[in-house]
């Protein structure tokens, strides 16, 4: 039975955002501690590194698969597993002694991650049959994980100045009880009439993971090997081979995984164009201004991150109008106008950034603003392009796809900053060479993100060009 309001399916909600409060807030407040953590286990780099990389290849790595599992066997159970999962291995790390262990530890967090936050996005399309609502529970949703990652490092400053380091992930516990409470008294039980019932393809699980794992660690080769190394290319053609065998054996397979008609179908392949070219744009940019800010320019690490408020208040305070905007545009006109905004940040910061901050700063509003309106309509397009026994693994795939090109923009400014700049960029002082080439390799880097961003926008308006537009009422 669908929710008539918010307020009415306000007990789910507050379960469903803070699943996504968790995956939001994981990350952003353990990289403040990773120093500490490098001291008290005596980790390597490569090792803390890996404390935080864990976590990220296997929630990317699993969602697909997870996602599928939870429309066969059910989205509120497995929902309510993920959560059980992550209160223990909450619990584990008062347990760490090792780099090793705590690794693991991310780990099982990250099979947590998979288990939960695909049905974040799935459970709360379910709770409602309008659109208007389903858009403004997302936007609820995002803006809760938002604030908690806006708030992340200097929560974890604080935690960090009256008590030891684990504290930091047994938050979680708390957390996913919370989760599970009001999962289990907001969201009713699965329907099995509901459920996808064909088996699960195994092989194409396994192709499938693989390729996502290795679209994830290959673009932290190339920035810790470089370009010139054959690693990260021997990477990237092993994602690409099982890229091929997956697309090969799911078009065979009598139960596939992923039906790639479905995925083929408008509005779902361009919510997910739109969803992978925020990921594109929001990665790269960050990272390319961070390097801009601090390494160019000079500034200090508070200074480089004052420079960025910007974009954290756009995504902060942007939810205030997300819900206005689409209700005006309709939800087509405004998931294209919020793709048009990224590739637009994207060519401000291309051409002008070196001519000022205030450049910049506009780069960074303008990506923020339309990755907040994407972030709420992109999950809501692909959905309602799906049957509804196939939400949860759609979710998956709206999750999966921004992971995958977020990895894509960081190498590629990685690997053209490798090739266009002599020297390591991370040395104290540079000639003036080096500076004018990292001033082009930044103006190519941003132009070609804005080139993939913009394919990737027009290809998304040519596949819905037959859609009706549904506009609100």
């Amino acid at each position: 039975m669908s929710a008539p309001s918010l307020r009415s399916a306000w007990v789910a909600l507050a379960g469903l955002s803070a699943v996504f409060l968790f995956e939001m807030l994981d990350n952003s407040i353990l990289n403040v501690a990773l120093p500490t953590i490098g001291r008290d286990l005596h980790a390597s780099t490569v090792a803390l590194q890996w404390v935080t990389g864990a976590y990220s290849v296997v929630f990317g790595g699993l969602m697909l698969v997870l996602g599928a599992v939870a429309d066969r066997y059910g989205r509120r159970r497995i929902m309510l597993i993920g959560l059980a999962l992550l209160a223990v291995a909450g619990l584990a790390t008062a347990f760490v002694t090792t780099a090793g262990q705590l690794i693991a530890v991310r780990a099982l967090m990250g099979v947590a991650a998979a288990m939960t936050t695909p049905g974040s996005a799935a459970l709360a399309f379910r709770l409602f049959d309008d659109d208007g609502l389903r858009v403004r529970a997302m936007t609820l949703i995002s803006t809760i994980g938002l604030v908690g990652l806006a708030v992340g490092p200097t929560t974890g400053g604080l935690i960090l100045a009256i008590a030891p380091w684990p504290v930091l992930l047994l938050a979680n516990v708390p957390v996913a009880l919370l989760a599970m409470l009001c999962i289990r008294t907001g969201v009713e039980a699965d329907d099995r009439a509901g459920l996808h019932r064909d088996p699960v393809d195994v092989l194409g699980a396994v192709l499938g993971t693989t390729t996502i794992v290795l679209a994830l660690v290959t673009p932290t080769l190339f920035l810790n090997e470089g370009s010139g190394s054959w690693l990260p290319w021997a990477g990237g053609t092993l994602a690409v081979t099982a890229a091929t065998l997956f697309v090969v054996r799911e078009r065979a397979a009598e139960h596939p995984l992923l039906d790639l008609a479905l995925v083929a179908r408008p509005l779902v392949a361009s919510g997910l164009a739109y969803k992978a070219a925020a990921g594109l744009a929001i990665s790269g940019l960050g990272y390319l201004v961070t390097l801009q800010l601090q390494l160019d320019w000079g500034w200090t690490p508070t200074r480089a991150a004052l420079g960025l408020l910007p974009q954290v208040v756009v995504l902060i305070a942007g939810g205030a109008f997300v819900n206005r905007f689409v209700q005006r545009a309709g939800l087509d006109r405004a998931a294209w106008c919020s793709a048009a905004a990224v590739v637009s940040g994207l060519a401000v910061y291309g051409l002008l950034s070196r001519f000022g901050y205030v450049w910049i700063a506009l780069a960074l509003v303008l990506v923020a603003a339309g990755m907040r309106v994407v972030g709420a309509v992109a999950a809501v397009t692909v959905l309602r392009g799906l049957p509804e026994n196939r939400t949860t693994i759609g979710a998956a795939l709206v999750d999966t796809s921004s992971e995958v090109t977020s990895g894509a923009g960081i190498a590629v400014t990685g690997t053209i900053l490798a090739a266009m700049v002599t020297g390591s960029i991370a040395a104290p002082s540079w000639t003036a060479r080096q500076s004018a080439q990292f001033e082009q390799a930044v103006t190519v880097a941003g132009l070609v993100l804005t080139a993939m961003a913009a394919a990737l926008v027009v290809w998304a308006l040519l596949r819905t060009r037959t859609v009706k537009e549904e506009v609100f009422a």
